[in-house]
């Protein structure tokens, strides 16, 4: 969109210069001609045009609005929405209509946002290209030929094409910050229990938060305050007091920052994503900021860990799509077994059943021990060293994925480097830390390179506003 923040909107709004529903009838237009890009699953037209037009009339007569008034927001299509379509990307629940909304679109709406459709994405949120979706696959706006990452890449599009204000996305392993990289938008993965995930179909319970994209780190401040907070409907979500993130995105001190020179290092790892980082550590330190190399040792056991516990909660969540309940139910089936059987082998896409049947394994008897006993080993003791890093340091920075976006098909028949492509990203879903992308860089082709920023358990309103600085210092080259 031609604004580059909410505030921009709002101030256009409160003057008569914008309306609600010409934003609205303005983001329609582009989505409909940006439909090659398959970035909606469904765009919910009519609605969003009475939600809008509602929403001017609320402004006429004068009445208080809300925190994110005219904000045009699209929801990943793991996110329930009342009354309309949820599918997960998947055929499995193809049809399937939610009865209830998650709280973040409770929440949303209470602050007079305005959710136009629900975006694309791979299946279950299960895949690092958004190649897994039973709905197509989404297109890097950027560079057609290339994955626009996974598994949020609808909602990364949405925002990058400008079809939206703002978006919603899932991050279980760094399904927000990768795509956010791959299509040079900010991505924020919340600290785990920030956000309620009530509406939110389950991959892996233990790892998934939802967050917002934006293009600005006002806009993801904003949404963050709106979305965030304790819920009764969800257990794990956390009663810390929610900061005025946007109100407090000046960062007048100087940062201690952690970095891995393993994670500079790795012969996956790009030259001009590393030069990326390196580029913007110097100018960090020319700044005044306090940069420390720490010899992390576990950077080799993050992706094994991850995928040995996730796969197991993902063998567990997804036991419900059964074909007896709701959703997709084979036609082949004639009694009882055959209704489990061929619904689950028709309705689920092949990543989906890999990923359920590696969980069911590593759960099994006599594997139990070796492998996810062990992993939650792991687990713990990655947990106690970021939270002892965190004792010396207010950051730690590293690449958010090894490459930039790369082309469709170029990994899909090799797994293992499919799942490397979240080798930076995983470790804040380990430990349960905020962690950011930020779009600080280019390749000499013009494709988007993302920065990560890691920060503290709750302390969002710091990595925001250390974000900003960061955005501030590449706008100002």
């Amino acid at each position: 969109m031609s604004y580059k923040t909410i505030r921009q909107i709002q101030a256009d709004l409160k003057t008569g210069a914008q309306s609600c529903e010409s934003l609205v009838a303005t983001c329609l237009q582009r989505i409909e001609a940006n439909k090659h890009l398959n970035a909606f699953l469904e765009v919910f037209t009519e609605d969003a045009l009475a939600r809008a037009r509602q929403l001017d009339k609320k402004a006429q007569n004068g009445e208080a609005t809300g925190k994110l008034f005219g904000a045009v927001i699209a929801i990943k299509d793991n996110i329930c929405y009342k009354g309309h379509k949820v599918s997960a990307g998947s055929k499995i629940l193809e049809g399937f209509t939610s009865l209830y909304s998650s709280t973040v679109v409770e929440r949303l709406l209470a602050e007079d946002a305005i959710i136009i459709g629900r975006t694309n994405c791979d299946e279950f949120a299960m895949g690092s290209s958004n190649e897994n979706s039973a709905y197509g696959n989404v297109l890097n706006a950027a560079d057609n030929s290339r994955v626009p990452g996974g598994s949020s890449g609808g909602s990364a599009v949405a925002v990058q094409a400008g079809l939206c204000q703002a978006s919603l996305g899932s991050d279980t392993g760094g399904s927000i910050r990768q795509p956010a990289a791959f299509c040079g938008v900010l991505g924020l993965k919340p600290t785990y229990g920030r956000v309620s995930r009530y509406g939110l179909i389950a991959y892996a319970s233990s790892f998934d938060q939802i967050g917002p994209f934006t293009h600005s780190v006002e806009d993801a401040a904003l949404v963050m305050e709106v979305i965030s907070g304790k819920d009764g409907y969800d257990s794990t979500s956390s009663s810390q007091k929610v900061d005025s993130y946007s109100s407090h995105l000046a960062f007048d001190k100087k940062a201690k920052i952690a970095i891995f020179p393993t994670t500079l290092s790795g012969a996956g790892l790009h030259k001009e994503v590393k030069d990326a980082v390196e580029g913007l550590i110097e100018d960090l330190k020319s700044e005044g900021h306090t940069v420390g190399e720490i010899d992390f040792a576990w950077l080799d056991h993050l992706i094994a860990t991850y995928y040995v516990l996730s796969t197991a909660e993902a063998s567990s969540n997804l036991a419900r799509f059964d074909g007896v309940h709701y959703g997709y139910r084979s036609k082949q089936a004639s009694e009882m077994e055959t209704v489990y059987k061929k619904s689950r082998t028709e309705g689920f896409g092949k990543e989906v059943k890999n990923r359920i049947m590696l969980g069911t394994f590593v759960l099994s008897s006599g594997y139990y021990d070796a492998y996810y006993s062990r992993a939650q080993k792991v687990r713990r003791i990655l947990t106690e060293k970021i939270r002892g890093i965190f004792k010396e340091y207010d950051f730690i920075i590293m690449p958010t994925s090894p490459t930039v976006a790369f082309k469709f098909g170029e990994k899909t028949d090799n797994p293992v480097e499919m799942y490397l492509a979240d080798i930076y990203t995983v470790l804040a879903n380990l430990t349960g830390i905020p962690a950011i992308s930020l779009p600080l860089a280019e390749d000499a082709n013009g494709l988007p390179i993302g920065v990560q920023v890691l920060a503290d358990n709750f302390q969002e309103a710091q990595l925001l506003a250390f974000s900003e600085k960061l955005m501030q210092l590449e706008h100002a080259k």
